[in-house]
């Protein structure tokens, strides 16, 4: 199999707990495969099922199949799923999507995971109502690694002195680093990418201040996962080709996203 960068929604559409299961053991495979290829352990890479837009009748149906961890971007619609998925034992989320401060206080109610931290109003807020909630919350930097003006993230430049004023935040747990890539046919564009993420984590690593966690690179969607896992991602987020494709296009969550 070729580093290509496939279509996103080739998957079939999701509606049965046999449907879930094909869809995820195929997404399961191909993960395996690219870890295989890359010399990489086996279980090396964490699969984020990414379920923005799917209803929550689905979604028991895919935790049935084997998914504890999903993803969603937009917070009200993930914090209304886990109010009503609130019975599952175990399921957690990870919230994708840019956050705006005033949300703050729904990820630090239930959110397991936060994916797109980029400023420091971001982080104190979180922090403030982490601290009313009395819970911690794993994050992770989002890089703008594909140098859009319309994608939210720190310049990578600017990533190192964001994450040296991390440690004043104790309720934040910073396990690693996120991207966007671009959106191109152009394989070699989009691994770019994924090799600058690595880099940089690369060289963070080296001086981050205690207690600042670089270990996780998460990057990679439906289309391009098996290149981001070559490049070294520890975690994809796949949400197509684990559901099937969606009504709205990718654009509609991901701001500069024009798939």
């Amino acid at each position: 199999m070729s580093d290509a960068v496939p279509a996103p929604s080739a998957a079939q559409h999701a509606q049965t707990l046999e449907d879930f299961q094909a869809n995820l053991a195929a997404v399961r495979r191909r993960i395996a495969l690219a870890e295989q290829r890359a010399g990489r352990p086996a279980g090396s890479v964490r699969l984020l099922p990414v379920s923005k837009t799917v209803p929550e009748d689905r979604l028991r149906l895919a935790v049935a199949a084997g998914m504890d961890f999903l993803g969603e971007n937009k917070v009200q619609e993930a914090a209304r799923k886990a109010e009503n998925l609130a019975d599952i034992p175990g399921l957690k989320f990870s919230v994708i999507g840019h956050l705006q401060t005033n949300k703050a206080k729904y990820v630090a109610r239930f959110a397991h995971e936060f994916q797109a931290l980029d400023n420091l109003r971001q982080a104190t807020a979180l922090q403030r109502r982490l601290e009313a909630e009395d819970r911690t919350l794993d994050v992770f930097v989002q890089v703008n690694t594909s140098a859009e003006e319309s994608k939210f993230g720190l310049e990578p430049a600017a990533t190192a002195a964001f994450i040296n004023e991390l440690p004043a935040f104790d309720r934040l747990k910073v396990r690693g680093l996120m991207t966007l890539a671009i959106f191109s046919a152009d394989t070699e564009r989009v691994r770019s990418c994924f090799v600058t993420l690595r880099e940089l984590r690369d060289r963070l690593r080296q001086d981050a201040p205690e207690g600042i966690g670089l270990e996780e690179l998460s990057m990679g969607m439906s289309g391009d996962f098996e290149l981001a896992i070559t490049e070294g991602a520890t975690v994809v987020r796949v949400g197509q080709a684990v559901f099937g494709a969606r009504a709205l296009p990718d654009s509609h969550y991901w701001p500069g996203f024009a798939g």
